[in-house]
């Protein structure tokens, strides 16, 4: 449901992303506007650069010398601090190419958030803040390219649910080795439960800290505790990202005004208020999402000279209901037409991107499930409620969109399925002979629903009754593109195990969408060696069981 109070529709803030500001943010430069800094280290989270432009990008830290203070202030006081940023074109600072110096304090979690302008497009840069005599981590960033050039090629990553407590973010570090240009990552950056609330077969790896997030101190601890984790600061160092979230940043499952049980929905839109403040004061977005109350402006277009735009998606806040519960049902009242996953302003905002679009790639970053998955071989539809699945009128306008704007390569990318998936978008989902509209990429859990498992032929159980499903593997990890002019490259990376620190990544599988040809080809098959492998990760797993677990880590958490 869309209300009149959406932050949107009363600042006319629906942009792409051409049309966001680039100049610095320099709140307060006075010598006498902020309190001595702190003794201790305050840059304990890293930091982060995200939404790249042409002439710059947003940098981000946030002060947090004690990050896991129960108050969520991160052990600082409540006064302002001054924070001083560089940006410059080697590593070691010899050519800084511009400065400056913010005031934050405790209105803004002690986030800083910096977007720097004025810089040559597609160049990488690398920048650093300082605090008295506290230096942070250095950061690596990348302006996008000209919009009128076309890059020889673009290396992006994307990523999603990275549940604290079940494994070690190593998929994160693996992915920061790689360099990439570009990090989308597409929700379920943290998750909301107290400590043992969400277990895993065996045990927790690790402990949440605090009780279940419902307060702004509560949801600015818990991100703290998750970006103290090394592996997700290199990640975040690595490469500008674009982030959208998901359920678990407030509440598993809400639908737009609504939580996810009645018992959460007393209070619910004050916390989704803490909820989306906190998420803001952690992430590197631009002043365009700063939140007014419970409403976040979040969904956005990037472009990436003409060779790509990345159109990001939110799919939880303007959402209908799901129809029949959160879970997977046989439901007629979810095929009703008026129905909608993003909101209807956020669908006609799509359609006018697709219809301005000259780029050789449309992306969409988003977040739930695209395609079918009927979970049943019976004559029904026992579908995912919580997925587009549950909402297939809405789904059918957006590919309807694609194909009458005449986009040359619609590319779907997705997360929440804790599972490696490969989905054709089919003109009849239950068809395989009907035309392939567009491909659909879903990456797995970076550690949520722990260490998973592998099947060597690389297919689900509902591929039967699912012509679209073209791949499926339950290993965590993330996946690593190649996108040129000619070819959009998945590589499906994986990690063996996240309840052992450390393990290496390798690619399960690659698929390759090639320009003006609809649909996916795979190129490599790489099953995992059992002999690498305990017996409890070899997945002599029946269809039965395999069905259960993706069921279960879908509506069960």
């Amino acid at each position: 449901m869309e209300t009149s109070r959406r932050i949107l529709l009363k600042t006319g803030l629906v942009t792409g992303g051409a049309a966001l500001a680039a100049t610095p943010v320099l709140l307060d430069q006075r010598p006498t506007a902020a309190a001595p800094p702190t003794r201790t280290d305050p840059f304990t989270l890293g930091v982060a650069s995200g939404d790249p432009l042409p002439d710059g990008f947003v940098i981000w830290t946030r002060l947090a010398p004690e990050p896991l203070a129960d108050d969520g202030a991160g052990g600082m006081p409540s006064r302002h601090q001054q924070v001083a940023w560089q940006v410059a074109t080697d590593e070691r600072f010899t050519d800084v190419v511009r400065a400056g110096s913010v005031r934050t304090g405790p209105e803004l979690g002690h986030a800083v958030h910096v977007e720097v302008g004025g810089l040559l497009p597609g160049r990488e840069y690398h920048y650093r803040f300082r605090a008295g005599s506290h230096l942070s981590p250095a950061g690596r960033s990348v302006t996008a390219p000209d919009p009128l050039s076309m890059p020889a090629s673009l290396s992006m990553a994307f990523a999603s649910c990275s549940q604290f407590e079940h494994g070690w973010f190593t998929a994160y570090g693996r992915l920061a080795e790689e360099r990439p240009d570009l990090v989308l990552h597409l929700g379920d950056y943290q998750y909301e439960y107290k400590a043992d609330s969400y277990t895993i077969p065996g045990g927790n790896i690790r402990d949440h800290q605090g009780p279940e997030t419902v307060d702004l101190a509560g949801y600015r601890q818990r991100l703290a505790q998750y970006k103290t984790d090394p592996d997700l600061q290199a990640a975040h160092a690595a490469a500008p990202w674009l982030v959208v979230f998901d359920d678990h940043e407030v509440d598993n499952n809400w639908a737009d005004e609504i939580a996810e049980n009645a018992a959460s929905q007393l209070g619910f839109l004050d916390r989704r208020a803490a909820a989306f403040r906190a998420y803001y004061e952690n992430m590197p977005l631009r002043r365009t999402s700063i939140p007014a109350g419970p409403d976040l402006q979040l969904y956005r277009s990037v472009q990436w000279g003409r060779l790509a735009s990345f159109h990001m998606l939110d799919t939880r806040q303007y959402r209908d209901d799901q129809a029949c519960g959160d879970g997977y049902d046989d439901c007629p009242p979810a095929a009703a037409p008026e129905r909608s996953l993003p909101g209807s302003t956020q669908e006609a905002w799509l359609a006018e991107r697709f219809a301005a679009s000259t780029q050789t790639w449309d992306v969409l970053g988003q977040q739930v499930f695209f395609g079918r998955r009927d979970s049943t071989a019976t004559p029904d539809d026992t579908v995912s409620m919580d997925a587009w699945d549950g909402y297939p009128a809405s789904r059918d306008r957006v590919v309807r969109s694609w194909v009458d704007a005449g986009v040359r390569n619609p590319i779907v990318l997705t997360g929440d399925v804790h599972a490696h998936w490969a989905s054709d978008v089919l003109g009849d989902w239950t068809d395989g002979s009907s035309p392939v509209l567009g491909s659909e990429f879903v990456c797995s859990s970076i550690t949520s629903g722990g260490d998973g498992y592998d099947k060597a032929d690389g297919t689900h159980p509902w591929a039967a009754q699912n012509p679209n499903l073209r791949f499926w593997t339950n290993l965590r990890g993330y996946v690593s593109t190649t996108i040129t002019p000619t070819s959009f490259t998945a590589d499906y990376r994986c990690v063996p195990r996240v309840s052992v620190p450390g393990e290496q990544a390798f690619t399960r599988a690659t698929f390759v969408v090639d320009d003006g040809v609809r649909g996916m080809r795979q190129v490599a098959d790489n099953p995992l060696p059992t002999a690498r492998l305990d017996r409890s990760l070899r997945a002599p797993r029946s269809d039965a069981a395999i069905i259960a677990d993706t069921i279960e880590a879908e509506t069960g958490h």
